[in-house]
């Protein structure tokens, strides 16, 4: 009772006993080890370990015990028992979320990899380690302290090529009949500071923007219930980076929920080359808009 949990990534040398020497140090300072991940390298190996250590332990006594004992790269984050999950099973059950619907492929990406939101101050960038991942021209990014391995990038970038494959063939499955009648299509109004979407003189959806900095649009976008799944927040989308364009802005960046299922058809529909940044709560997405052409 009290006990503290704790997640611990570590590289050690690729020797007989390496391993060993860093269970001791545990087992000497009273620290339990209750699970234990290894990804081989060529000449070292990384390990993730969860610990087990009393209520009075701090981040800082760890990562001093872990280096002590010959590891170096030491990240420490603070746990529950989640962690302590099979980690195939992990996988496993994230393939399944994706087949069923693509569109979560961010959300569950950085769950599966434990992305953590992007530090603040003037030594950010080196804090931070990143993984990317292509959807046909989508970036998903994902971002945290502890260093991604070459199996990690194999598997990030298998699942990667999974959404490409199933978003493909639901795109065919559901191409319209071109003998089927159609409804009015939406007519898309731009003015000073939005991007309006109307059928019948009525709004059915907006795009509004605001200046974040000297160089990108914020954007919010909203498309009425009834109206979703047409492609209108792509349009609109792709409508307000133009007008960006010819603002002389450099990008334009939505940020949204990071457990937002729109955002990958969002961007994919558009046509755009898109960023998509993963954090802890929140996902950012950011369009350059200088390479756009007038097509």
């Amino acid at each position: 009772m009290g006990d503290m949990l704790w997640r611990v990534r570590t590289t050690l040398a690729d020797r007989p006993g390496a391993l060993a020497e860093l269970a001791a140090a545990c087992g000497a300072a009273g620290v339990n080890i209750l699970g234990l991940h290894v990804f081989p390298g060529v000449d070292r190996v990384t390990d993730e370990l969860v610990l087990q250590t009393p209520e009075d332990c701090e981040l800082a006594d760890l990562a001093d015990l872990v280096e002590r004992a010959g590891g170096t790269r030491v990240s420490v984050l603070p746990c529950t028992e989640a962690a302590l999950a099979d980690q195939p099973t992990r996988y496993v059950l994230a393939a399944r979320s994706i087949l069923t619907d693509p569109a979560v492929f961010p959300d569950v990406v950085a769950q599966l990899f434990d992305a953590e939101a992007d530090p603040v101050g003037p030594d950010a960038a080196s804090l931070t380690e990143g993984m990317d991942l292509e959807i046909g021209d989508v970036l998903v990014q994902v971002r945290r302290t502890a260093p991604f391995t070459a199996a990690e990038h194999a598997r990030g970038t298998a699942l990667a090529e999974l959404v490409t494959d199933v978003l493909a063939a639901a795109a065919q499955r559901s191409a319209p009949d071109p003998d089927s009648p159609t409804s009015e299509a939406p007519t898309f109004e731009v003015g000073e500071d939005a991007v309006h979407a109307t059928v019948g003189g009525a709004v059915v959806g907006s795009a509004s923007w605001t200046l974040a900095d000297d160089d990108a649009w914020a954007l919010e976008l909203e498309v009425q219930p009834a109206w979703r799944r047409r492609g209108i927040a792509s349009r609109l989308l792709l409508e307000t980076t133009r007008a960006a364009r010819a603002a002389g802005v450099g990008e334009v960046v939505v940020r949204t929920a990071a457990d937002n299922p729109a955002v990958l058809p969002l961007v994919m529909g558009s046509g755009l080359r898109g960023r998509i940044r993963m954090g802890t709560d929140d996902l950012t997405v950011r369009i350059p808009v200088r390479q756009l052409t007038d097509a």
